[in-house]
């Protein structure tokens, strides 16, 4: 059960924390490092609220206890930046998914970092579009890249280094799945205007604008967009990564966007002095569900 936050106060502090599952080894006779990331990627706030008295006190009060310690939820934003700044001029995007093949002969040639196909899978994709690879040999040649170069429907030329491979069969070229750092969307309606590198997203779990939010993101480039008519399509690099498959046409919030959290713990508590001046605080965590 999702519980409404009181807005009759805002924060006095906030620390936005994004966590991160990554393992890291160091060999004790070489000094180098490896890295392994894992799926665990979420965000943690430590919530702050000036000193009140009772009369506004009681509305964060009644919340915190309604929340019934990690058992209900509630929708949070980064309070400093609870408009972004682009100017896209709808309250929703959607997701789409112009690339969608699970079987493709794929080959990589380095020098010009091109990734050809067997078949035209790149047909509906544009400049600044991104599409994750899966299925290569050679692991650089798997993940999330930018398209920054269409050379035709077969080929494109991307923004990382590649590793020579050639005719690697039953490879995967897709979009908005798990692990991508990368979304691929389209205006809903007759919406249009840009999204600003910094502005936050937020990923829902239906074609609805009722849906709830199941993850929160931020765009760390300026997208791009594609067409002049309607409706626009859109390319956003975004961290952190995707934490599971997104369904072609499910809704993503560009309009005060907010994740889902809950409390980090069963406590509750709140301080009061002897004039009656209520001090709270409180840490959330972002949910993942599924």
């Amino acid at each position: 059960m999702i519980i409404d936050i009181p807005t009759n106060h805002n924060f006095a502090t906030v620390t936005f924390t994004l966590n991160r599952g990554i393992a890291a080894a160091r060999s004790q006779f070489t000094n180098r490092q490896r890295t392994q990331e894992y799926d665990a990627v979420y965000w943690t706030a430590e919530l702050n609220l000036p000193p009140m008295k009772r009369s506004d006190a009681i509305e964060w009060v009644t919340f915190l206890t309604r929340l019934q310690g990690v058992k209900n939820t509630f929708l949070l934003g980064d309070p400093s930046h609870t408009t972004n700044s682009g100017s896209y001029s709808g309250n929703f995007l959607a997701t789409e998914n112009r690339v969608s093949d699970t079987s493709e002969t794929l080959s990589f040639t380095a020098s010009t970092k091109t990734i050809s196909a067997a078949t035209s899978v790149f047909t509906n994709t544009f400049v600044g579009d991104f599409i994750v690879v899966s299925g290569a040999t050679n692991e650089d040649n798997n993940g999330t890249f930018r398209i920054a170069t269409k050379t035709s429907n077969t080929a494109v030329i991307v923004d990382r280094d590649l590793v020579d491979e050639t005719s690697t069969a039953s490879c995967k070229v897709q979009q908005n799945i798990k692990g991508a750092t990368g979304l691929a969307l389209t205006a809903v309606s007759t919406a249009t205007g840009l999204i600003d590198k910094g502005d936050y997203l937020a990923i829902h779990d239906a074609a609805s604008s009722t849906s709830n939010p199941v993850q929160y993101v931020m765009a760390v480039e300026d997208a791009t967009s594609r067409g002049s008519g309607s409706p626009l399509d859109y390319g956003v690099r975004i961290e952190p990564k995707l934490r599971k498959d997104i369904t072609a046409g499910h809704y993503v919030k560009f309009a005060s966007p907010k994740g889902q959290f809950r409390l980090a713990s069963n406590q509750t508590s709140w301080s009061v002095n002897e004039a009656s001046i209520y001090g709270l605080s409180f840490t959330a965590v972002e949910v993942i569900n599924g």
